[in-house]
Formats: C-alpha cells, structure tokens, sequence
C-alpha cells in the first residue's frame, strides 16, 4: 500500500512581535498581553536603554524565526530628552512611549489625566487608585482590571497630543493585537 503525500493545510505563521522596553513594569505588562493574547510576543529589556541602534534591534531579533509580516515595537518612557531622537532613528518601527513613564498608560485605566507630571508624581496618583500598586509588579486583580478597562485608556490616550508630558502610545500595541485576534 502506497504512502499518502502530506499535503499543507494551508496554515500560515503568525506575526512576530518584538517589544523593545527598558523597565520591569513594561515586561510584566508585555507578559500579561502575551499570556492573554496567545501570540508569539517576543520582549527584549534592559538591553538597549538609551543604545537604541538599527543594528541593535537587527541583531536581537536575529535569533527568530521571521515573517514578512512581523511588527516591532519600542516602547520606552520619554523622560529622557534626547530619547525621542534616538528612537525616530530606529526606522520601520512602531513608537510605544509614555511621557513622562509607562505607569501613565495603567493610570489611564482608571482616570483621566491632563496636567503635565514627573514620573514620582505619576506612580503616587497611580498607588491612589490601584492600592498597593509596586513598581514592577502586577497582581492577579491589577490584571483583570488593566484588561477589561484598556479600551477606555486607549481613548483617553486617543486624546493626548503624542510625546508630549503626558501622553502615551501603547494602545497602539493592544489595537493591533485585538485587529489579528478578530482574523
């Protein structure tokens, strides 16, 4: 009897995602999306800080396996002037960036905000309204509530003029996962 030929089922890999970061919030929250979304997010920290080169973020993702239709992310805090700069240089990658940090983005989940703030002011409002919130650390409850609460961050972000103190980006990450989780 004759072996059947394997025949494709016409499956098609999905997208990477790389995701740049700097600090240990952002990796635990990228690690919430990844667990939630059920895609190959692939986050890079703490290795490109203010070296944010071409040949950096080329070199790192070099270790994939790729796809055409892949998508980079950078997400940093823009509390570092000559951050932005450094960051446009990169090409052909989508700017997550929070100004004045990260922790504005989880801050949108709840309220909205206008004035411009430093980061310790940022990080206090947020204690206020996630009580026990510690840097770095998202409970189980902190989690549930970031979820079911972005879509009203990412309008109050929507609103915000980019790069400028405060604004952020990151709802762009979350869109885009949503839009493939629809497909």
């Amino acid at each position: 009897m004759a072996r059947k030929e394997r025949v494709s089922k016409g499956r098609v890999m999905r997208p990477n995602y790389f995701v740049f970061c700097e600090g240990d919030t952002e990796v635990v929250y990228v690690e919430m999306l990844r667990s939630y979304y059920r895609l190959p997010i692939h986050i890079i920290a703490k290795k490109t800080l203010l070296n944010v080169t071409p040949e950096l973020v080329e070199r790192c993702k070099s270790v994939y396996v790729r796809t055409e239709r892949d998508r980079t992310f950078l997400m940093y805090d823009l509390d570092v002037v000559e951050m932005l700069e450094r960051l446009k240089k990169v090409p052909e990658m989508d700017l997550l960036c929070s100004n004045p940090c990260f922790e504005l983005w989880l801050l949108l989940h709840f309220k909205d905000v206008k004035a411009p703030m430093t980061g310790k002011t940022c990080i206090s409002s947020l204690s206020t309204v996630m009580s026990g919130y510690k840097k770095g650390t998202l409970s189980q409850d902190e989690r549930i509530s970031l979820m079911n609460c972005w879509k009203e961050a990412a309008e109050r972000a929507k609103r915000m003029h980019p790069y400028e103190n405060p604004s952020t980006t990151v709802y762009l990450l979350i869109e885009e996962l949503e839009r493939l989780k629809v497909m």
